[in-house]
């Protein structure tokens, strides 16, 4: 641990900035900052611990909230003067109750590609707690695995039509359609889109040891 921190280069209030980024959509959750002793707490107990620069003292995320950041990954960077942590969030980030400190938009489009997976899953999820009259997915819900299993045959050969014909503007039209499908049928069958990325990580490094 002292070779880390030898190796990082704290601010002259000993200091570094710390940007805490959600481990499975990339969203960049907060920024914070923090001194050995915070780092050093957060490498013991795989939450993160930072320096407030306004009391003048260590603070544990989500200690009065409930909303805890559970550790994955800590990074630095190639000028050892910021860190970037990767975490599971217990909750919200921000103290407004949004999910992260950066929910204000200056410029360019409000949903963000890096997360539109969990977004379109998250209201599949909606749709089937709470049925809407005229939505599609509460449909598939209605009508069970059997239609969902039909849907997703029949957008996987359309799929295969787009690319044999070398239509790439229709191949990515029907793959949209297909991953949304797949994702109703994980929903219906209790799999999360963290599932598959595990799956892929384990996949990806036992080929890469192998």
């Amino acid at each position: 641990m002292e070779g880390i921190m030898n190796q990082l280069k704290f601010q002259e209030n000993g200091l570094i900035p710390a940007i805490i980024q959600e481990q499975t959509t990339g969203k960049v959750l907060m920024l914070a900052y923090m001194n050995e002793e915070s780092l050093q707490k957060t490498l013991e107990t795989k939450e993160t611990w930072f320096y407030s620069r306004s009391r003048k003292e260590l603070w544990n995320k989500g200690a009065t909230s409930g909303n805890k950041q559970v550790v994955k990954q800590i990074q630095y960077d190639c000028d050892a003067d910021s860190l970037l942590i990767h975490v599971e969030p217990q909750g919200p980030a921000c103290h407004t109750g949004e999910e992260t400190c950066f929910h204000y938009h200056i410029f360019g489009e409000e949903i963000s590609q890096v997360s539109i997976i969990e977004q379109v899953v998250s209201t599949i999820k909606k749709r089937k707690k709470e049925a809407t009259k005229n939505s599609y997915t509460s449909y598939l819900f209605r009508e069970g695995i059997d239609k969902v299993l039909k849907k997703v045959g029949e957008e996987t050969s359309e799929v295969i039509i787009g690319a044999k014909n070398q239509d790439k503007q229709e191949t990515i039209w029907e793959i949209a359609d297909l991953t949304y499908h797949l994702l109703v049928l994980m929903e219906i069958m209790d799999v999360s889109p963290d599932d598959i990325k595990r799956e892929l990580v384990k996949r990806h490094l036992y080929k890469a040891v192998k």
